[in-house]
């Protein structure tokens, strides 16, 4: 697993320079922020929100991720005012962070923008909880997130813009339907059930972290459009989070929370998360343990007994996803790899008619586009297909 995370193949080393490129968005990201004189808490809102443009912007053309990257304070910054107004009024507060979560599933049905969006949402809502924001506090965390943008924006598309060079793939739109036949809407439905869970379960755990289980049933929808997809990516969670903790105490620990110390491990987790993200997502919840418990340590808070909370948090989370997906308005792989299909054969035809065209003599055919779309969905049914031959499914033999 370890091997496949990091020796990988990587054409034209993109997943190389996608992390590298991280990792000096999100350092310039926090130096600016302390240089404004920033606080701690409001340097890692920022370094958060820089991670997030860069993580989850995927729009298909420079453009089309400068416009989304512009878009995320119009989401972010009325999140998080409600999340810091609602903070001490815990009934409110859990209905509203339910009620973004589920906007935030929805949202996909718009494709690469709805999706970031929903997820900037979402983790705008998720931060207040964890650095405990209060309103006063919201002058300074906009201006962080502001600056924070800029200096994201200004590596992506200035600096490092390695995109203007490269073919972007047509991004394939989740398969069609109304209502709730729609994938997204039904989602939509099956994570705030599993966001309630892990809300109520989170809470007899801890009244403290809780928000770490909705966050874990979070992140297992996202990027999902099955039930087998969901369930697998369940259990990387929990896997990858039990590998890191150890790594995490041990690494973290003995720095005592020292500025450069701790930096180079946030940078190394940064850099581990956008490395493995595209191969493994075992690893890259190892590295999101590893940063999150550096994190914690430059807080004074981190000890072993807050990341074995973590552990339960997050495994808790994963279950409310879980059981979600299996008993509410299930999406079943079959059905999901089947629409894959269906759409990937479609576009063969659509290519052997281009390309024929193309050697006919045609000089407005190009099967080109049709090709980099192609090469997009059968991304897709190769996600799809996943659990199916994973080492823990019943169905294996049906490979």
């Amino acid at each position: 697993m370890l091997k496949r995370a990091f020796v990988a193949p990587d054409p034209g080393r993109i997943r190389l320079r996608f992390a590298s490129r991280a990792v000096l968005g999100i350092g310039l990201a926090v130096v600016v922020c302390g240089l404004a004189g920033h606080s701690l808490v409001a340097a890692i809102t920022g370094g958060l929100a820089a991670l997030l443009a860069l993580f989850t912007v995927t729009d298909p053309t420079v453009r089309g991720q400068a416009v989304t990257t512009a878009l995320l304070p119009a989401v972010g910054f009325p999140v998080l005012a409600l999340a810091a107004v609602l903070y001490d009024h815990p009934a409110a507060r859990d209905a509203a962070f339910l009620a973004v979560m589920g906007a935030g599933v929805y949202a996909r049905r718009w494709g690469p923008r709805g999706h970031s969006l929903g997820v900037f949402a979402f983790m705008s809502f998720f931060s207040t909880q964890f650095l405990h924001t209060l309103p006063r506090q919201l002058p300074e965390l906009y201006s962080a997130v502001a600056l924070s943008l800029l200096c994201a924006a200004a590596v992506r598309f200035g600096l490092w813009c390695y995109e203007r060079r490269l073919t972007a793939p047509a991004v394939p739109a989740p398969p069609a339907g109304t209502g709730l036949a729609r994938v997204t809407t039904r989602q939509a439905v099956q994570a705030v059930t599993g966001g309630a869970v892990a809300l109520l379960a989170g809470q007899l755990m801890s009244d403290q972290r809780w928000y770490w289980a909705v966050g874990a049933t979070w992140w297992v929808f996202v990027n999902t459009a099955s039930r087998g997809e969901t369930l697998v990516r369940g259990f990387r969670r929990v896997l990858g989070t039990l590998v890191g903790i150890p790594v995490g105490l041990a690494v973290v620990i003995p720095v005592h929370g020292a500025p450069v110390p701790t930096a180079l491990i946030v940078a190394a987790g940064i850099f581990g998360i956008f490395y493995t993200a595209a191969v493994s997502y075992t690893w890259m919840m190892f590295s999101v343990t590893v940063m999150a418990g550096a994190l914690y340590g430059s807080l004074g808070v981190l000890d072993p007994a807050l990341l074995a909370l973590r552990l339960g948090e997050t495994a808790v989370g994963a279950l409310g996803a879980m059981l979600a997906v299996l008993v509410v308005l299930p999406v079943t792989t079959h059905a999901t790899t089947d629409a894959w299909i269906q759409r990937a054969l479609r576009c063969v035809h659509a290519c052997t008619e281009e390309a024929a065209a193309r050697l006919s003599g045609s000089a407005t055919a190009d099967p080109a586009p049709r090709v980099a779309e192609l090469e997009a969905l059968l991304g897709r049914v190769r996600l799809s297909l996943a659990p199916l031959v994973h080492p823990l499914s019943p169905l294996r033999a049906r490979r």
